[in-house]
């Protein structure tokens, strides 16, 4: 039922934007700060996803797993084996401890 509740209420914010424009075009600083949405929030949700253990901060094997795999990401080495080094790198220290 939930997730019924957020495509619709999606759906609905959607056709806000064309219904309160009717066909004017945005302004240029209002489209930059639009594209810039995206890349924010889902470094948001990542951060909070590495760094939450519950109701508290934490950084433990998980956050350096995704640590180990964005630079390798950044040295532009393939998905699949960031993926794989990370997966490997967290299990390996949740083993240790």
């Amino acid at each position: 039922m939930l997730i019924v509740a957020c495509a619709v209420l999606t759906a609905v914010i959607k056709g806000f934007g064309p219904v309160l424009l009717g066909g004017r075009e945005l302004p240029a600083w209002f489209s930059r700060v639009i594209i810039l949405i995206a890349p924010a929030l889902l470094s948001a949700l990542v951060v909070t996803s590495v760094l939450a253990l519950g109701k508290t901060w934490a950084v433990g094997a998980h956050t350096v797993g995704v640590a180990v795999a964005g630079v390798m990401l950044w040295r532009r080495l393939p998905l699949v084996l960031c993926v794989a080094v990370a997966v490997g790198v967290t299990a390996l220290l949740r083993a240790s401890f």
